[in-house]
């Protein structure tokens, strides 16, 4: 099985970071293009960076993003406060986008979404952001991944030394995980299941927590 190169967004985030520190530490990924628009702070000899004002710019031809096996998404906002058409803009738009331009130079690229738990994947229920992910789920698939993962997790527990945790989720980080063990992760295994997907495949393309789990063995 020999080691991927991926690309990794999001790592200024708390998903992204916890992801990113697993793929340092996996001796089955080789190399790392950390795609944000501030540096990530992390350095390593399997890291680089490709510092992108806005996704929605990217070129659908950059070459920068050129010889890669595989793309962790892990950029993504909070939908509260937001509206439907900003929402949509940032969440849509913008990962399509950037979907298309790391598929145009990787035609035989895996694209890993993280998404969210409860996601509508009919695209017509009540919750706003449940059906703008479920959009962004459904376009993924059709644009011609050799595989596309929808990740749906629920609450992840941050990787050991991360920086990027708001304050307000510290609270949760030790009870949780204890009280509600099936509905509960760590971001050492979000990554890790990330990397088996690529090796492995997997029989669906929605990945619950329950999958995510599956895939780390």
């Amino acid at each position: 099985m020999n080691p991927i190169k991926i690309i990794l967004t999001g790592a200024t985030g708390m998903v992204g970071e916890g992801v990113l520190m697993e793929c340092l530490e996996n001796p089955a990924v080789s190399e790392i293009l950390s795609i944000s628009r501030k540096p990530s702070g992390k350095t390593h000899a399997k890291l680089k960076e490709y510092l992108v004002p806005d996704f929605l710019a990217i070129d659908l031809h950059d070459k920068h993003l050129k010889g890669y096996d595989a793309c962790f998404f892990c950029a993504g906002i909070s939908s509260v406060g937001m509206n439907e058409e900003d929402y949509t803009k940032i969440t849509y738009d913008t990962t399509l986008h950037f979907a298309q331009a790391v598929l145009n130079e990787n035609p035989d690229m895996v694209f890993n979404y993280v998404s969210g738990a409860h996601t509508d994947s009919t695209e017509s229920g009540k919750l706003m952001w449940a059906r703008v992910k479920g959009r962004t789920e459904n376009a993924l698939k059709k644009l011609g991944f050799r595989n596309a993962f929808n990740f749906r997790p629920g609450f992840m527990k941050p990787v050991d030394g991360q920086t990027h945790v708001k304050w307000f989720f510290k609270p949760f980080i030790w009870f949780f995980p204890v009280f509600f063990p099936s509905k509960s992760l760590t971001l050492h295994e979000v990554g890790r299941a990330m990397i088996n997907a690529v090796h492995k495949g997997y029989p669906t393309s929605a990945l619950e927590i329950r999958d995510i789990k599956n895939l780390t063995i």
